[in-house]
């Protein structure tokens, strides 16, 4: 707690300083033989999108990569081939996303007050949804973009639907998740000590009993999971290249 309220003593005219954590280590098991942090979007890798986005935003000082031992020569290129100077370190993650999660809290300036945590294949995410985490986590300790559910939700057993979910209380949540650096990395190492495997960072945080702010997400803020969210995505760069979104 004394990390937060180091936070919350701060200066309104002192912003905190921010890292960022890209996590692009996953085996990509629904992409059907392409790697999605080198896939091609548009002109540019995946991962390329990722980290402009980053590279370019005023709230991050520092980023820190995560990807696959076989991919760390060509991610370290990537890096130095555009320039992308805020990047300090690139780094192999582990076996689950937690595992690669703490890799990059281990390499994150012990000078960051908060650290943003990032998908490496929501190449589209914007600066506005990137300062808005990192803006309402300096404030709560925790934030993360999130977007209302739209479907129609539905409770199934053994193949048959049970009851249909009240979806007003639903969200779908997003990254980059955001928070004050002891506390993510107390939460990361707590659930490992556990044997706990969260599904995403927020959930390692709520374990300790802290809510997580949410802070508008985007529909564009798509994750790149498989082929057909790669269509996807080159119509969202698509449409915002002809001003329609």
């Amino acid at each position: 707690m004394a990390g937060l309220l180091s936070l919350f003593n701060k200066k309104k005219t002192e912003p905190p300083q921010c890292s960022a954590v890209i996590v692009a280590a996953g085996s990509a098991r629904r992409m059907e033989g392409i790697d999605k942090a080198l896939a091609p979007l548009g002109e540019l890798p995946v991962l390329v999108h990722t980290l402009y986005a980053f590279q370019d935003c005023p709230a991050v000082e520092e980023i820190v990569v995560v990807t696959r031992e076989d991919l760390l020569v060509e991610v370290g290129r990537i890096c130095k081939d555009f320039a992308f100077d805020k990047v300090t370190k690139v780094v192999v993650g582990g076996a689950e996303r937690i595992h690669s999660v703490q890799a990059g809290l281990r390499e994150v300036s012990p000078q960051a007050e908060l650290i943003a945590i990032h998908d490496g294949a929501r190449p589209l995410v914007s600066q506005e949804i990137i300062g808005e985490a990192v803006s309402a986590a300096a404030v709560t300790g925790a934030a993360a973009p999130a977007v209302p559910l739209t479907d129609t939700i539905k409770r199934a057993e053994e193949g048959r639907t049970a009851e249909t979910v009240d979806r007003s209380a639903l969200w779908a949540v997003q990254t980059p998740q955001v928070f004050e650096a002891g506390l993510i990395r107390g939460a990361v190492q707590k659930a490992l000590d556990d044997g706990e495997l969260p599904t995403d960072d927020c959930g390692a945080v709520e374990r300790l009993g802290m809510p997580v702010t949410l802070t508008r997400g985007s529909r564009e803020n798509i994750k790149i999971t498989t082929p057909l969210d790669l269509v996807v995505g080159e119509a969202i760069l698509q449409a915002r290249g002809e001003g329609l979104l």
